[in-house]
């Protein structure tokens, strides 16, 4: 659907978007995750055409957003971070302009925009001027404009800034609903909001796509080995005593928590630790001292983020250091 080849963007020296290269499949909702400035709005306003590239090729559904803009941009819905609104016409007068300038007419127009406005739930405030409209009533009239014309993707920059949070709620619901019908791809930095909507995520840092994939399958390539930590009705030379045969389990540091509790902390060389946590449970109960807590340790996407974005860095600075001393041998 979406093919994005070699895209960089250079503002001068400053290199936006550096060697960018993915493929998006039909019938999904994909996140943009990065910091501010990692090149996530540039890219989107590359591939819808509002912006040229240095260089590399965009195509939407087989048509390059450069050498075939018109049909490339029939086939995406797009809402920048700041919806283009016209703050003293009411939402179906604005609508109407979008449409027409979509190329629709007449009654194919008229029944495009009752089904966007249903879609957005706009009803109760279509015949209000734009400017009376709430900042999350307005974002649903920019998500409305972009769903005119039954565009096959639906490029979303910042859908949910500057929200409140049942705002967010309402937003992020709209736009699950939308990925059943049409390909989906939205940017943030918000780290829960792409965890809670996105089916896959692309992650950049400054300009350079780091990650792709489901966060499901990021969580199992980038989780360390597994921990567990767990407070037992038992003294710590017990606890000991009934974990050390156990496999798999690395390192032990339990304490004395007082009032008869002991609690141990595990790290594991496992990736997947709920077998390992079946056996800690039957071995507690079979030396009949009660387990109270147990926890696993999984990966957030907050933990991944900060894992692959700190491993950039590292590179970088890494390959910085090398050139300056390169320089200063020769």
């Amino acid at each position: 659907m979406i093919k994005v080849e070699h895209l960089r963007k250079c503002y001068g020296s400053f290199v936006a978007v550096d060697d960018l290269s993915f493929e998006i499949e039909e019938g999904h909702v994909y996140g943009f995750l990065g910091p501010n400035g990692a090149g996530k709005s540039t890219t989107m306003n590359i591939m819808t055409g509002c912006l040229s590239a240095t260089s590399g090729h965009v195509t939407i559904d087989g048509y390059d957003i450069f050498d075939s803009p018109r049909e490339a941009k029939r086939r995406i819905g797009y809402l920048p971070e700041q919806p283009p609104l016209y703050l003293n016409e009411t939402p179906l007068e604005y609508l109407r302009f979008v449409g027409q300038a979509k190329g629709l007419r007449g009654s194919s127009l008229t029944a495009q925009i009752a089904q966007v406005v249903e879609q957005t739930g706009l009803g109760t405030v279509r015949h209000q001027r734009i400017a009376t409209l709430s900042k999350g009533y307005r974002q649903r009239l920019g998500i409305a404009q972009a769903l005119l014309g039954n565009p096959r993707v639906i490029i979303l920059d910042e859908p949910t800034v500057g929200l409140d949070p049942i705002q967010i709620v309402e937003i992020r619901d709209l736009i699950q609903s939308l990925g059943q019908q049409h390909t989906v791809l939205l940017s943030s930095h918000i780290l829960s909001e792409v965890q809670a909507i996105c089916e896959k995520i692309l992650i950049l840092h400054h300009g350079k796509l780091i990650a792709f994939d489901t966060p499901e399958n990021l969580e199992r390539q980038l989780l360390s080995p597994g921990e567990i930590t767990l407070v037992a009705e038992a003294t710590v030379e017990q606890t000991r005593e009934i974990l050390t045969p156990l496999e798999h389990i690395t390192q032990l540091d339990a304490d004395d928590c007082g009032g008869g509790l002991c609690r141990a902390h595990l790290t594991t060389d496992l990736t997947d630790i709920h077998p390992l946590s079946r056996a800690i449970f039957f071995a507690f109960a079979q030396q009949q001292h009660p387990l109270l807590e147990m926890t696993l340790k999984k990966a957030s996407l907050e933990d991944i983020f900060l894992e692959l974005t700190e491993q950039q860095d590292a590179q970088l600075q890494q390959a910085q250091q090398s050139q300056e001393q390169e320089a200063k041998e020769a």
